[in-house]
C-alpha cells in the first residue's frame, strides 16, 4: 500500500511537469489544467506502485526516485523494462486500455510520484490539442523503449549489452581517461534491467575487470577507458591510429 497520498499544491505540480517531455511546449495555462487534476504518491523502496492487471488510474510523472516497470513470469524471473526517473513520465499507454495494466511498477528507491487522474486527463485531452501532441511523443518514445529492449535481448548478448549500458551512463563515451560510474540500484536489478541473471553479470563483470577496463569498489565502478569500450562495441565507427581491436 502507498504510504501517502495527497493533493499537490497546483503551483508546485506546474513546475515539477514542466521539465517533463510529455509536457514540452504546453502553455502555462495547460499545466496549471493538468496540475489541477494531480496527486502525489510517495513509495517506499521495494514498493509497488501498480501490478499487471490492476486497475488504471491515470498516468505517472517521477517527481524523485526512481520507478521500474516490469514483468514477471510464471517461474517468477523478472525481465525490467525500463526505469523511469524525473522527470520522465510512464503508462500513458493505459489511458485508453479496456483492461488492466500490461506490467508492474514499483519503486527501487524512496520515490515519489505525480498521478494524473485518468477521467480528468482524457477530457483535458479532448480540449487540448498540444496535449494530445504531447501525448503522442510520449508514446513514440516509448515504443523506442520496448523496440530497444527487444534489439537488445534478441540480437545482442549479455557482453554487449553490459558494454552498451557501461557507455550510456558515461558523460562522454569518447573518453580516454578514467571515469566514475556510481552503480544506480543493486547488481541484482542491474542484472534485470539487461534481462540476464544476476550470476551471468557477475561472471561478466569478472571479465572486463580482468582485462582491466573496469575496477570496482562497493557500488563505485571505473571504467578505465571508455573510448576503447566504445570503439570495440562500434568498430564502425572507429578511425585513426591507435584503434582498439578485438573483444574486451
Amino acid at each position: 500500500m502507498l504510504r501517502t497520498s495527497r493533493r499537490s499544491r497546483p503551483r508546485g505540480v506546474s513546475r515539477a511537469l514542466r521539465g517533463c517531455p510529455l509536457f514540452a511546449g504546453c502553455s502555462a495555462t495547460v499545466l496549471a489544467r493538468v496540475a489541477a487534476v494531480t496527486v502525489e504518491r510517495s513509495l517506499a523502496a521495494g514498493e509497488y506502485l501498480y501490478h499487471e492487471g490492476s486497475r488504471v488510474h491515470g498516468l505517472y510523472v517521477v517527481h524523485s526516485g526512481a520507478v521500474k516497470v516490469h514483468r514477471v513470469n510464471a517461474f517468477g524471473r523478472e525481465q525490467v523494462i525500463h526505469v523511469y526517473r524525473s522527470p520522465e513520465s510512464f503508462a500513458e499507454e493505459s489511458l485508453l486500455a479496456a483492461g488492466g495494466h500490461d506490467a508492474c511498477a514499483s519503486a527501487i528507491e524512496p520515490s515519489k510520484v505525480l498521478l494524473i487522474r485518468r477521467a480528468e486527463f482524457l477530457s483535458l485531452l479532448r480540449r487540448q490539442p498540444e496535449l494530445a501532441l504531447g501525448v503522442l511523443r510520449s508514446l513514440h518514445r516509448q515504443l523506442q523503449i520496448l523496440v530497444s529492449l527487444l534489439d537488445d535481448l534478441t540480437l545482442k548478448d549479455v557482453k554487449t549489452r553490459f558494454a552498451q549500458w557501461l557507455l550510456q551512463q558515461c558523460p562522454d563515451p569518447a573518453s580516454p581517461e578514467p571515469i566514475r560510474i556510481r552503480l544506480p540500484s543493486t547488481k541484482r536489478m542491474l542484472a534485470a534491467e539487461l534481462g540476464t541473471a544476476s550470476e551471468t553479470l557477475s561472471r561478466t563483470v569478472a571479465k572486463f575487470r580482468a582485462q582491466k577496463l573496469l575496477s570496482v569498489q562497493g557500488d563505485t565502478w571505473m571504467l578505465e577507458c571508455p573510448r576503447t569500450l566504445a570503439r570495440w562495441l562500434h568498430p564502425e565507427a572507429a578511425s585513426g591510429p591507435g584503434v582498439a581491436s578485438g573483444q574486451p
